[in-house]
């Protein structure tokens, strides 16, 4: 059996990032592709990493079917070395925010567009049965002993295929990573105390910024999807804001770094961004499941996780997703 990654030295107690154990915080994020770890939660990712949490994203496809939406990198050559291009767009986003990363292997399944749709590519992430496709996350849960697990919501966020099987493989592998019966080969059984998901894309966000951009005599790029926006009630699921307008920018340089997918001329950077810290200053999330007492709203994901909260803890929890 490897060393689980998770037996470090104990840190100072001035740290802000210890845990009740005297270990160091660690927090893991399930993504589909290279750059969602980007545009969602990356500058909770980096306010982390800053206050000494080591921070892991798991990405379960290299992102080999993604669109290139950068007109400027829309070229042949580009699309000719998509796979590896990637590689490195993701390895320099990873640079920028301070976070460690793995790549799990699967096959993008790309999103399908027709009606009717055509069928997923034969082999490809969303085509798995989710159990079966969950053996690296347990694998890497076992090993990297998160004290936080964040994924997508049982709808991905939005409806890709690969999105929608993040959840699906992440939530089993949670799951299946506590279950003492299951592959004892892979590491020793590990009980993850918190899980989140990944709430950033949801109405009031957007409105709000539209609104206080109009208000400035600027033209809103989220005039036109705010009239079709299904309200899915999103915002109502919302248990916990992270404050870290602070490292927007970071978050920005790590999106710019992927560079086929980001247009820096485009929607992402449409909102200046001293605006966009006055007006939502946060990340969201949603609480689905919890081992250690909390209280809601939370402004932390680590909440009840910090040595105060070492004796409050419940031995024996039930999952709750």
């Amino acid at each position: 059996m490897s060393t689980p990654w998770c037996i470090i030295e104990p840190m100072g107690s001035g740290s802000k990032s210890l845990a009740a154990d005297g270990s160091q915080l660690r927090v893991l994020h399930f993504h589909a592709h290279p750059d969602d770890e980007s545009s969602k939660g990356a500058a909770t990712t980096a306010k982390y990493v800053a206050e000494g949490a080591r921070v892991m994203i798991a990405t379960f496809t290299g992102g080999e079917r993604g669109s290139v939406l950068n007109q400027a990198m829309d070229r042949s050559d580009v699309w000719a070395n998509i796979t590896q291009i990637r590689k490195q767009e993701m390895a320099e986003a990873q640079r920028i925010l301070g976070a460690e990363h793995i790549n799990l292997g699967f096959e993008d399944s790309g999103l399908p567009e027709g009606d009717p749709l055509p069928p997923l590519p034969v082999g490809t992430f969303a085509t798995y049965d989710p159990k079966d496709a969950a053996e690296g996350a347990v694998k890497l849960i076992r090993e990297f002993c998160p004290h936080v697990v964040t994924t997508y919501d049982e709808a991905g966020g939005y409806p890709h295929p690969d999105h929608i099987q993040t959840h699906r493989v992440s939530v089993v592998a949670l799951k299946l990573a506590a279950d003492e019966s299951y592959a004892p080969e892979l590491g020793e059984v590990w009980k993850t105390p918190k899980v989140y998901y990944q709430m950033g894309m949801h109405r009031a966000k957007y409105a709000a910024l539209s609104e206080a951009m109009i208000a400035k005599g600027l033209e809103s790029p989220y005039a036109e999807r705010l009239v079709n926006w299904q309200d899915l009630n999103y915002e109502h699921r919302i248990t916990t804001r992270i404050e870290c307008a602070k490292y927007f920018p970071v978050r920005d340089s790590a999106l710019r770094a992927h560079a086929t997918q980001i247009d820096p001329h485009g929607h992402w950077f449409a909102v200046p961004r001293e605006l966009e810290k006055k007006v939502w200053p946060t990340e969201d999330w949603q609480l689905v499941y919890s081992s250690v007492p909390t209280k809601i709203p939370e402004n932390d994901l680590f909440e009840g996780l910090r040595p105060a909260a070492a004796d409050l803890a419940d031995p024996d929890p039930e999952w709750i997703i």
